[in-house]
């Protein structure tokens, strides 16, 4: 997403903000394929919601919208917060800055409130966009995506909880990606289901949900993941226009994933998150 974008979006977001009356569940109405039941949904505020969802241990859930973002970051040009991640109780948040940006950066915060900044320089051909931040479950290894059509994730010591990271912050370097069998566009979010596979929003025309197959565990080395749709997100809204995937969460231990998918034009203010269960397991 482009630093205009983002401004025209966050505008847009504060304007309208007042008029989010209701946030609720309520029931999902069809099965979905690929492994996957509808069990339900939940409208949050897209300006605290809009950008990610993660699920803390006690089953509790942290989400992430523009209005998220620290003033302390905004102030060092990090406009852009992506879809986070938690593991063992550190928090990792993918940003980005405007359309100018040599880096991005990776935020943990961990589990006793200590936040702690990594900066990655962009490498030769690598965009400016930081649409998420995924940790394997081994909390060794962060997977994180760019925009546009792609065929590839890029993969990077797990900030703090990879000792071979800085302790405190610091640079950040690749390193080997992920190359994908099929190409792959505006991918809003990953998250790992299992040491070998990852579940994936688009934010294409279809709003496909997708999964990452791995032929083993990350380990640093360059890998080739195997594409494989599973469904589309739901578009659900009493307004007309485009709907805008956002991010994806597994709750491993309740066993529940959630997809987000911001609503159209006045509508936007909403984000709602749909809640599916394995079929199976």
């Amino acid at each position: 997403m482009t630093a205009r974008a983002l401004r025209s979006r966050a505008a847009a977001l504060l304007l309208a903000t007042a008029a989010l009356t209701a946030v609720g569940t309520s029931t999902a109405h069809a099965d979905s394929p690929g492994g996957w039941v509808a069990a339900g949904n939940t409208v949050y505020s897209t300006l605290t919601a809009g950008e990610g969802i993660a699920t803390r241990a006690d089953g509790s859930v942290l989400t992430r919208g523009l209005g998220s973002i620290p003033l302390r970051l905004r102030i060092a040009g990090w406009n852009h917060v992506g879809d986070p991640d938690i593991v063992n109780g550190y928090v990792f948040d993918a940003y980005q800055g405007g359309d100018s940006a040599t880096s991005k950066m990776f935020e943990v915060t961990t589990p006793d409130g200590h936040s702690y900044d990594y900066v990655h320089p962009l490498d030769q051909g690598e965009l400016l966009n930081n649409s998420f931040a995924t940790v394997s479950p081994d909390a060794r290894w962060l997977v994180e995506g760019e925009w546009g059509t792609v065929n590839r994730l890029q993969v990077f010591p797990a900030p703090l909880t990879n000792p071979a990271t800085p302790a405190t912050g610091g640079t950040l370097a690749q390193a080997g990606q992920i190359s994908l069998d099929k190409a792959v566009t505006d991918v809003q979010g990953c998250d790992f289901v299992s040491a070998t596979r990852l579940v994936c929003v688009s934010d294409n025309d279809a709003k496909d949900v997708f999964q990452v197959d791995l032929p083993h565990a990350l380990d640093g080395t360059p890998v080739t993941g195997r594409v494989a749709t599973l469904f589309q997100v739901p578009r659900v809204s009493v307004c007309s226009g485009g709907f805008e995937t956002e991010g994806v969460d597994y709750d491993a231990n309740a066993k529940v994933l959630r997809v987000e998918i911001i609503s159209p034009s006045a509508c936007a203010v909403s984000t709602t998150a749909y809640t599916y269960r394995p079929t199976t397991g």
